[in-house]
């Protein structure tokens, strides 16, 4: 039976924790099947991290055709910087970066915040805070933490909720919202993986009914919540092992479609 859906023209990755275990390069296995999938339909990455993490974590060692690359769309700091591939290397799109005033009452904001609530680390694994240009990020632990510390820091959320909840009202004409397991990411209003979802269909013409995101934040508090909201055909994942299993699913499902879709999907929001 041939799928009544339409046609998925592209798949969209969150990376830390779904591509890749957090600030760690892709496992061979999983650059595999993703150099795979893009021979197929065309591929995105959207991560609130810069793009020297994407090089770092998804291309480092990433192998496939001209063709293919081309078909790969890079969205760091949620969308606020886009990179497509042409002439041998990556290029800059666009850039959205924050004004100087911006990033400087940001920046003075969460650092107040987390040494106000016991949170700003006194040895951390590099920097604390980091200037991304379109986003200012908090990093509780430090940028280059290891993965066991950062999941053991706030299993509950508890600790970025309350620093969000001293950073937000202090910058109202500023977004504050949680990224990854130990950070807080602040970038102009409006700015989130749902904006970056909107650039690309800009970009590249897409129906939201044509795209399927796969991440690993998609709970309401998540930063990958944005994306499932906006109506995006959203598949959960915990860590890039699932990954990996889903995208060989749809690797053998795009080469033929029969049924549904061969991986769990969250309900429309509503149902």
């Amino acid at each position: 039976m041939i799928s009544s859906r339409p046609a998925i023209r592209a798949v969209v990755f969150d990376l830390d924790d779904t591509l890749a275990e957090s600030k760690s390069t892709m496992h061979p296995d999983m650059s595999a099947a993703l150099a795979a999938l893009l021979e197929r339909v065309e591929v995105c990455i959207i991560s609130g991290g810069r793009f020297e993490q994407f090089q770092a974590q998804a291309l480092n060692g990433f192998e496939a055709s001209e063709d293919a690359l081309g078909r790969l769309h890079l969205m760091p700091t949620c969308g606020t910087r886009y990179y497509r591939w042409g002439d041998g290397d990556w290029a800059l799109q666009y850039a959205e970066d924050l004004s100087d005033d911006e990033k400087s009452r940001a920046i003075a904001a969460v650092e107040e915040g987390a040494r106000a609530l016991g949170l700003w680390h006194p040895e951390p694994w590099g920097p604390i805070v980091e200037d991304r240009g379109s986003q200012i990020t908090f990093s509780a632990l430090g940028q280059q933490a290891p993965v066991a510390e950062k999941v053991a820091w706030d299993p509950d959320g508890a600790k970025k909720r309350a620093l969000w909840e001293y950073v937000s009202p202090r910058l109202p004409d500023l977004e504050v919202r949680g990224g990854g397991s130990t950070s807080i990411d602040i970038t102009r209003k409006g700015i989130d993986k749902a904006y970056g979802i909107a650039k690309l269909q800009e970009a590249r013409g897409y129906a939201l009914d044509e795209l399927l995101f796969i991440g690993d934040r998609l709970d309401e508090t998540g930063n990958d919540y944005p994306v499932y909201a906006l109506g995006v055909t959203s598949v959960p994942v915990h860590g890039w092992r699932d990954t990996h299993a889903a995208v060989t699913a749809l690797v053998a499902w795009l080469d033929e479609p029969s049924g549904e879709l061969p991986v769990t999907t969250l309900p429309p929001l509503g149902e």
